[in-house]
């Protein structure tokens, strides 16, 4: 049997070892990182909101109610500030009802598991989140995965495994690696055409996309036809947990069986006023103009990075992938950047299949327009450097 250091040893070997980072300060367009100054270009604070002085304030005045819940949610941990923060959430998605999670992989496992288990049917996005991944297991249903977006496979699946009890279609909206977006409308059409459910994973879309922020439902046009709408809140909206919005009938049923609502402590005071106060913000006339700030920072980025002449793999959003290719040499050019002033992360197995290795690049509405331009250059000349490097050692 191999011990655990052994494991470790091979994880260094094939460039998968994995490492953590301290960023110094808050989640600002710079951050302190292993004592360099970088611009942050890897962080998931898409409007900037987890620095904004109204997030701040709403949290700072709740946390004189304390610093915890004290329960989970059946037992003593529901307050006002859950239910207010729920019926602003399925107003903001128009839905009847909403209902807190702890974070996106709590409400990603805990909804799965308990809408399908033994005998019933999970179709997922083969390039869906692991939370899905994990949360289709644990339901123990049959699970099939459909190849990236390809809605004549899924038809496929549909006719051909869909049996008598539950078929659950499961998608990100935004897909966390790549950032392009799920066909939405023609899942839901094969859907209503199956008796199948939809759930959208909308992480990395949720307050980001679609004219109002309500997330790639919304600018696929779907947005009421979408049976189960997951979010999170420490993306988009600067703060901390998940949500899913849904009729009041499906809520109420997970409020019955799903295993992490039922059995974690709930979502503390400051976070739950910080999160309302994104959500009133997302949903103004400040949250439409830094989406529109934050749109035309990716096109710009975009746009420079191509005219260097690099693959950004197809994104729709401001989730921008550089493809390397090979795991060492992508977690070369991320040490190389960071040497430069850039923190960008290199993604490698199991995140993303392997030879698919890639920068993840994401874009804040916070970013100058110089900051961008800068990153873009220095982006283009390590990698046009490694590239260089790896043609002289082919060619010697």
């Amino acid at each position: 049997m191999r011990s655990f250091a052994e494991e470790l040893d091979e994880l260094r070997a094939e460039g998968l070892y994995r490492t953590l980072r301290t960023v110094g300060g808050g989640q600002r367009s710079w951050v302190e990182v292993e004592g360099k100054r970088a611009l942050l270009l890897c962080s998931n604070n898409y409007l900037g909101l987890a620095d904004h002085p109204a997030l701040k304030e709403a949290a700072s005045e709740a946390a004189a109610l304390g610093t915890g819940s004290g329960a989970s949610r059946l037992v003593s941990g529901t307050m006002e500030l859950h239910e207010k923060l729920e019926a602003r959430l399925a107003a903001f998605k128009g839905t009847e009802r909403a209902l807190l999670f702890n974070s996106g992989y709590a409400a990603n496992t805990g909804i799965i598991s308990a809408v399908v288990g033994r005998g019933d049917v999970i179709l997922s996005d083969r390039l869906n989140h692991a939370s899905i991944v994990d949360g289709a297991l644990l339901s123990r249903a049959n699970f099939f995965r459909y190849p990236h977006r390809d809605m004549e496979a899924l038809g496929r699946l549909l006719r051909e495994k869909r049996g008598n009890g539950r078929c659950l279609i499961v998608t990100d909206g935004v897909f966390s690696m790549d950032g392009d977006i799920a066909p939405l409308k023609e899942i839901v059409n094969l859907a209503e055409e199956h008796g199948a459910l939809v759930m959208v994973d909308d992480a990395h879309g949720c307050g980001v996309i679609g004219e109002s922020g309500r997330g790639s439902a919304e600018i696929c046009g779907v947005l009421e036809r979408v049976h189960l709408q997951m979010g999170t809140l420490g993306k988009g909206f600067g703060s901390y947990g998940a949500y899913v919005a849904a009729s009041a009938e499906m809520c109420e049923y997970l409020v019955n069986r799903a295993r992490s609502f039922i059995f974690s402590t709930s979502l503390p005071p400051a976070v739950l006023a910080a999160s309302l106060a994104a959500v009133e913000l997302v949903d103004s006339p400040e949250g439409a103009r830094l989406r529109e700030r934050l749109a035309a920072n990716v096109s710009l980025f975009k746009a420079r990075l191509a005219e260097a002449g690099l693959d950004t793999m197809g994104s729709e959003t401001q989730i921008v992938p550089v493809f390397v290719g090979g795991a060492e040499e992508t977690m070369q050019i991320s040490r190389e950047l960071l040497e430069e002033g850039l923190f960008v992360q290199g993604i490698r197995p199991p995140t993303v299949p392997a030879g698919s290795c890639r920068l993840r690049c994401t874009v804040m509405a916070t970013h100058a327009e110089a900051e961008l331009i800068d990153a873009a250059e220095k982006i283009a000349r390590v990698c046009g450097r490694r590239m260089e490097r790896r043609k002289s050692g082919e060619m010697g």
